[in-house]
């Protein structure tokens, strides 16, 4: 079984992409582990909700293996996954402003609902280490959840994240000297409310591991190969 492993792991984007337009669950799973966190990274980057982000990495994937045959590696595949469930997320925001309108709105408990919804870390710490790492999440994420959508989405994708600049421009289909501009921007308003220490934290922050992670990748492979 490790060999069959193995030989997935080394098969290209188009590859893949191919092997999931038959429904192959293998490629399927393989290809939801390796983007699952990116990916709701980048939902919570616009939503700032848990459940939402959660709810749009799930319906961007089955939407993007649905166009699975339009893939032709012109960009990666997470590349091309990031753009399509951002775009989902977007739409879910624009539906949510409908309605708050509608309902006369003015705010949603954002970051509340968040914590109560933390997901458990594989790799437990020490409990101490643990306390400061929940701690120091919570500023970066607060402090985050501040900052204006375009900001904010790029300081999530460039520096949570780590996509490179040039990636980031590809899935916001932007300018890469205007995802460096946001960039800036970002960073700096962050300074005046985070130490520089905390930055070395982010990696931390907006976790989605565990069995959180896991139980994604089986509700999209339930829906997918149903």
């Amino acid at each position: 079984m490790a060999s069959v492993a193995l030989s997935y792991e080394a098969l290209t984007d188009v590859d893949l992409a191919g092997r999931i337009a038959q429904r192959d669950p293998l490629a399927v799973r393989l290809v939801l582990k390796r983007n699952n966190q990116r990916l709701f990274r980048a939902a919570w980057a616009v939503l700032k909700d848990r459940a939402d982000a959660e709810d749009a990495v799930q319906e961007g994937y089955l939407k993007a293996f649905a166009a699975i045959g339009s893939f032709t590696g012109a960009s990666s595949l997470a590349t091309w996954l990031t753009r399509i469930v951002l775009n989902e997320a977007l739409g879910k925001k624009r539906s949510s402003q409908r309605r708050a309108r509608l309902l006369q709105q003015q705010s949603v408990a954002l970051m509340d609902d968040y914590r109560e919804r933390q997901t458990d870390i594989s790799a437990e710490p020490s409990p101490e280490q643990e306390a400061a790492r929940r701690q120091v999440a919570k500023l970066l994420e607060r402090a985050v959840a501040e900052l204006p959508e375009p900001f904010r989405v790029v300081f999530v994708l460039r520096d949570v994240e780590g996509l490179s600049v040039e990636e980031t421009a590809e899935v916001l289909g932007v300018q890469p000297q205007t995802v460096k501009t946001r960039l800036l921007r970002a960073r700096r308003r962050l300074q005046t409310m985070l130490a520089p220490a905390l930055q070395d934290a982010l990696q931390g922050a907006f976790p989605f591991a565990g069995k959180a992670c896991d139980a994604l990748t089986e509700r999209v492979m339930a829906k997918y190969l149903a």
